[in-house]
């Protein structure tokens, strides 16, 4: 028996969300008296996960899974839990995995929850908190099948340190060719910056900026912050910033720790989608901005006067701690 996650990579290195997931994962597995498997596909590296609590660690070698295939990397995934016996499965909330969870479910015949932001409230029965309506609101969801798989909120459970001696070994999962016969190719171009998927803060603006030559200066406090940068739907659908910076419940939704939004009015879609953040700061003109209803900081005030004096103060800060 044991828990199970798999750990995402990209380029051979572990997301963050991985740890996330091990951390969470050794609490259950310490509840429920059982260990913690990761499976990884093409990573390097695997030592940094037992530092999470990740006893055992499958790694799959495969070229033809250098790019994301839901169906073959599902396969591994299934594969994966019915070696270990897994109960549970640990999935993240990120693009691929949202993919992946449904998949997953099915082909082990078991019970699924998504958005979970805690610990199980009960192992039997299995229940789990997670959020409802647009994060709006919070649900407890019980899980009656034997396996039970769980996408995580990003940022919701956070990197808890659990150092276990741990062990790795090849594993090679049978693939089928049906399961390349759909070719996905990505059309999110890497600029080597965070991106949306991996930050913990996101610098985005609005309409409120103008045009597309003033986005030096959102760029600089993302800098900065070692932030990723994003933008309204209104902003990508004028061709001001690609869409794949779009957030909001119509583009890329985000569960950051800090998300800092200039110049964008607050349209329910982009609320919706942004929500689940820790802290929200807005930067408006307009006080009367239906963005301040659910900032946890606002300011009124000019951005091209605000942004350029703020991130003198954080560039200053910064240069003496």
């Amino acid at each position: 028996m044991a828990v199970l996650i798999y750990a995402e990579s990209s380029d051979g290195k572990f997301k963050k969300v991985a740890f996330e997931l091990a951390s969470y994962a050794s609490e259950v597995a310490a509840a429920t008296g059982t260990s913690v498997t990761a499976v990884t596909v093409n990573a390097g590296d695997v030592s940094e996960l037992y530092n999470y609590g990740v006893h055992k660690v499958l790694q799959v070698s495969d070229a033809r899974l250098n790019d994301f295939n839901a169906k073959a990397y599902a396969d591994v995934v299934v594969q994966a839990a019915k070696q270990e016996s897994a109960s549970v499965v640990v999935l993240s909330s990120t693009t691929d995995s949202l993919y992946l969870a449904p998949l997953v479910t099915v082909h082990l015949q078991g019970g699924f929850a998504s958005n979970v932001v805690a610990l199980p409230a009960s192992y039997a029965p299995f229940q789990v908190k997670r959020t409802a309506f647009s994060n709006k609101a919070f649900s407890i969801t019980e899980i009656s099948q034997d396996v039970k798989v769980l996408s995580i909120a990003k940022n919701s459970f956070g990197l808890k340190a659990n150092s276990v001696s741990g062990n790795a070994e090849a594993f090679a999962p049978t693939l089928h060719d049906g399961d390349f016969s759909v070719k996905i190719e990505s059309i999110e171009a890497g600029n080597g910056k965070v991106s949306i998927a991996d930050a913990d803060i996101v610098v985005s603006g609005g309409r409120g900026l103008k045009g597309p030559e003033n986005w030096g200066m959102l760029e600089d406090l993302a800098t900065t912050l070692g932030a990723a940068t994003a933008c309204s739907k209104p902003v990508s659908d004028l061709g001001w910033r690609p869409h794949s910076e779009h957030v909001g419940q119509t583009g890329k939704p985000v569960a950051t720790n800090l998300y800092i939004a200039v110049g964008i009015s607050g349209a329910i879609q982009h609320i919706a989608g942004i929500n689940s953040s820790k802290v929200k700061v807005v930067i408006n003109s307009d006080p009367e901005a239906p963005f301040f209803k659910v900032a946890d900081y606002g300011v009124v005030g000019d951005a091209f006067e605000i942004l350029p004096k703020l991130n003198e103060k954080l560039k200053a800060f910064k240069a003496n701690n």
